[in-house]
């Protein structure tokens, strides 16, 4: 009885821990914003960008502005 019981405890664990990592999945594969801004060759700024450049996309989450120029 006492092995039964123990087997439905680990059973319940594992089946439990994929629901946890699942979040840690769905980045797997995917660049940041940041680095997909510096392979196209620019910048990523806070304030607006330089004068001659224009905006193209996001860096750190949308807080700062892709800057490249044209």
């Amino acid at each position: 009885m006492r092995a039964l019981c123990l087997l439905l405890l680990t059973v319940c664990l594992l089946s439990s821990q994929p629901a946890a990592g699942v979040n840690l999945l769905t980045g797997l594969g995917q660049r940041s914003d940041h680095y997909i801004c510096a392979k196209k060759g620019g910048t990523c700024n806070f304030s607006p960008c330089p004068l001659f450049n224009r905006i193209e996309g996001t860096c750190y989450s949308g807080k700062a502005k892709c800057c490249i120029r044209p």
